[in-house]
């Protein structure tokens, strides 16, 4: 390390600027390099940030390891989760079972059940739907919103925030009902992914004098993208409207803790509260079908 900067060698020049951009979130100035004789890629940070700077891409090898799933896709940074694949195929699943037993009967949003105290409707509801190009409408858009808000929250807390944003959709049907209210199916959910993604920018504001800029245009993109989706004809809008600022709700929050969903614990935990929701609200509709 010389006396004008220090030096971070990386693998690629793809890792020098994926390292770039998380140590400039840092606060930490750097500039990508090649050593005009080896021609490895590498970072150049002054010598004062360069302890901080090791420990900062540390911290974030640490919280991004083991989970082949979350690929980058566009751009450094921008992260994809493939895990919203099994989330489809557990759609599917569901779907395959409603065709053969008495599955919607029992787990459908039913607003005069639901007054009787039945709450785990609003739960098993999302996972029902009315006929294939239902499922197909719900399954398509849910695996590209909910693997984007995966990747940019974490896996287990945004598959939470969507679910429990599927719910308030269900919820925000029943209050709303004046007379019996029946509905099913995921859009609640789906709808809550966008809301979530409408604020990722949120953490920026802290980061940046630009912020206000990237909020305001992701949440115009936000909700353009919902008037398209999600107020289509014949379609549960209430359901649709609930989710959406649900996730909008949740999102706010999440991204100002972003720092802390990013922990594995945090992860694992989200992870088996969904497992819980899923499970739990099921076998209690079993054993009050």
């Amino acid at each position: 390390m010389d006396s004008v900067s220090a030096r971070i060698p990386t693998r690629s020049r793809r890792q020098a600027m994926e390292w770039s951009l998380v140590l400039i979130s840092q606060g930490i100035g750097t500039t990508i390099d090649r050593d005009p004789e080896g021609g490895g890629w590498g970072l150049r940070v002054d010598p004062q940030d360069y302890a901080k700077a090791l420990q900062t891409l540390r911290q974030y090898k640490v919280e991004n390891r083991h989970w082949g799933w979350r690929q980058e896709i566009i751009r450094p940074g921008f992260l994809f989760d493939w895990t919203s694949l099994g989330w489809v195929l557990l759609v599917l699943g569901f779907y395959w079972v409603q065709g053969r037993t008495a599955l919607e009967q029992a787990g459908v949003m039913d607003s005069t059940a639901v007054a009787r105290g039945q709450w785990w409707r609003l739960f098993t509801a999302v996972w029902l739907h009315a006929d294939v190009s239902h499922l197909a409408s719900n399954a398509t858009f849910g695996f590209v919103l909910l693997g984007l808000a995966m990747g940019q929250y974490g896996t287990g807390p945004a598959l939470l925030a969507a679910y429990f944003a599927g719910a308030v959709g269900n919820l925000a049907g029943w209050i709303v009902a004046s007379g019996p209210h029946r509905s099913l199916g995921a859009s609640g959910m789906v709808m809550g992914s966008l809301g979530l993604l409408a604020v990722q920018s949120f953490p920026l504001w802290r980061k940046t004098p630009h912020a206000r800029k990237f909020i305001l245009t992701g949440l115009c993109g936000g909700v353009l993208l919902f008037v398209l989706l999600g107020l289509g004809p014949e379609t549960d809008i209430v359901a649709h409207v609930g989710g959406f600022v649900g996730g909008l709700v949740l999102g706010g929050v999440m991204a100002l803790l972003d720092k802390v969903l990013k922990r594995p614990g945090i992860n694992l935990a989200c992870g088996l509260i969904f497992l819980l929701l899923t499970v739990l609200p099921w076998w209690l509709a079993a054993a009050n079908a």
